[in-house]
């Protein structure tokens, strides 16, 4: 077990809290300053930084001990912030890269890619936060740390790891000069069977990754 893991499992819960709102709240502000779109030539690179950084702040959730809420029932923390905006935004921003292909459980046999937008996301992620924020902000500090780590198994852990593989897939492709290719079909908006998808992913895959490898298809018999 490393020391970081070992250092978050010892850690005061009001200590480890402050620790865990930072990074998340740093997190909410600089992704909202990105999504203004003042430097989108630096969008996919920030959000990849930011992204990365908050799922250290989940890493350290997941190795904390289970975070047991005072009630049993969640205080109401209000009217949820609206998030259609910053969705917007990035849709707008992100325009030709904001579609990519997932695996949702790697451990289920057999899963086909299903589609996600890096714009929804980015919103999806920040609404969680949020609402955890305004526990924390109310000092319900550890309903805000249970709700943080609950929903990191749940909701905004797979979906930020899932944004981190595509960022980091889109900043590779950039950096080693290998153009995406049109994904063709793969939109959220529309009904795809999962044999579509498996096809559109493989043959995705094979354009882009069996090429620059010098791998070819086998030719037709």
């Amino acid at each position: 077990m490393s020391d970081a893991t070992l250092h978050a499992l010892g850690l005061d819960p009001d200590d480890f809290a402050v620790q865990i709102a930072d990074q998340i709240e740093s997190f909410i502000v600089a992704v909202t300053e990105v999504a203004k779109g003042e430097d989108p030539d630096s969008a996919v690179p920030f959000l990849l930084l930011e992204v990365s950084q908050l799922l250290l702040a989940g890493g350290r959730l997941g190795a904390y001990e289970d975070v047991l809420p005072d009630e049993r029932y969640e205080p109401d923390t209000g009217p949820e912030p609206d998030v259609d905006d910053l969705r917007e935004r990035f849709a707008h921003m992100l325009d030709p890269v904001d579609v990519y292909s997932e695996v949702f459980d790697p451990y289920e046999p057999r899963k086909a890619p299903v589609p996600h937008r890096l714009s929804d996301d980015m919103a999806d992620i920040v609404a969680d936060l949020r609402h955890g924020l305004a526990h924390y902000r109310a000092d319900r500090i550890t309903e805000a740390l249970w709700w943080w780590q609950f929903s990191y198994f749940t909701n905004w852990g797979p979906t930020a790891s899932a944004a981190l593989r595509a960022l980091q897939s889109l900043v590779t492709h950039v950096r080693l000069n290998q153009p995406l290719q049109d994904l063709d079909g793969l939109d959220t908006d529309e009904d795809i069977t999962e044999e579509a998808l498996t096809e559109e992913a493989g043959r995705v895959m094979a354009e882009e990754i069996a090429a620059p490898l010098g791998l070819r298809r086998p030719a037709r018999s």
